[in-house]
């Protein structure tokens, strides 16, 4: 089969972890990094790959089977029109967008077109996370009850020097814990309200740099999330995973899932569960449960070929990214206000799925 040709644009941390992918798949080429900074230029000049500054300079002879928007968040929105009015298919790094509004134009703008639009919550495509889910789903740990998860890192004072990173739309609650949110979303359904706090007490940025979110589930789940990125400490996703092999790894968790028969800890996959009626006095058992690990960015590349050749749907939508940024808007609100946030009453914007505001 003929290798697909798969443009990057944006040439940052993100967009060069998918140049890499696309370069050492077998069944892709990079054709152009399309970035307007100098930076961009030198890593597609050291890669001896094309470059463009902005999408409309490709030439026709160069349009790519599909192309991967790597750009800051803000700039999501205005780049996927870009790419859905050319015709080709479109993988959008999370957030979507930073608003639901423009998050919504896009979605509505695919659909309206026909071109397929996946979102880059890539972590849905881990096979850990894949597991997870059959456990969930098997009835093994009973009803769920509760779910907590920890992202606490420290990011370096110069992560700051790109001014995005200090804006509004930035911060850890976009770009980190909407990973988590998604993830929750993906193993216990929809959410129906959320209540948060932030503080920027340590950098003083417009963003940010922590927040604790509670999450309540249509299914009666009871979620907690704590984020901070100027928290020394191995208990994140990041740190525990292994995922992106830049980051120490510790073994310890992450997530951890709680219900009626057994609790299962992430991402390491310990499974306790009771061995008769449960009862607090008597003793758990302790399963390790397997699967087989994979880089979860090259198992969504290889889907995305799928969905521009036309052999699957997006496992994770426009609509599906939208639903998760609906969350994510509503924990800024609600940090904002004070105020617990309804999903089904919050102003209009939080619409199903199924109807995208306009």
């Amino acid at each position: 089969m003929k290798p697909l040709e798969i443009a990057v644009m944006g040439a940052g941390l993100i967009g060069r972890r998918h140049a890499e992918r696309v370069m050492s798949e077998p069944g892709t080429v990079l054709s152009a990094v399309i970035d307007p900074s100098d930076a961009g230029r030198d890593f597609a000049r050291n890669a001896g790959i094309r470059w463009y500054a902005n999408f409309q300079d490709i030439r026709a002879e160069d349009r790519p089977d599909g192309v991967i928007v790597a750009t800051p968040n803000q700039l999501h929105v205005e780049n996927g029109l870009e790419v859905v009015a050319a015709g080709i298919p479109i993988l959008v790094e999370k957030p979507i967008a930073d608003d639901i509004v423009s998050a919504a134009r896009l979605v509505a703008a695919g659909e309206r077109a026909g071109i397929p639009l996946l979102v880059g919550h890539h972590r849905r495509h881990n096979p850990m996370m894949q597991a997870a889910r059959q456990i969930v789903d098997s009835g093994r740990l009973g009803r769920i009850i509760a779910v907590h998860g920890t992202f606490w890192v420290a990011k370096p004072d110069e992560y700051f020097d790109i001014a995005w990173r200090r804006e509004a739309g930035a911060g850890p609650v976009f770009v980190n814990l909407i990973h988590d949110v998604d993830l929750f979303r993906f193993l216990f359904g929809d959410v129906d309200a959320v209540q948060a706090m932030e503080s920027h007490a340590v950098r003083h940025h417009a963003v940010e740099d922590s927040a604790v979110v509670s999450l309540r589930f249509a299914s009666g789940v009871l979620a907690t999330l704590s984020g901070s990125d100027a928290v020394a400490a191995p208990w994140s996703w990041e740190a525990t995973t292994g995922e992106n092999p830049a980051f120490p790894r510790y073994d310890q968790f992450c997530y951890q899932i709680g219900g009626t028969k057994g609790s299962l800890g992430i991402p390491d996959l310990t499974l306790w569960t009771s061995t008769s009626k449960p009862d607090w006095l008597e003793p758990l058992a302790e399963e390790r449960v397997p699967y087989a690990a994979a880089d979860p960015l090259c198992v969504q590349l290889r889907h995305f070929c799928d969905v521009i050749r036309g052999d699957a749907a997006p496992l994770v939508s426009g609509r599906e990214g939208l639903a998760t940024l609906r969350v994510v808007e509503a924990i800024k609100r609600s940090a904002g206000s004070g105020q617990m946030i309804p999903l089904s009453d919050a102003g209009g914007l939080f619409q199903s799925p199924e109807s995208p505001a306009t």
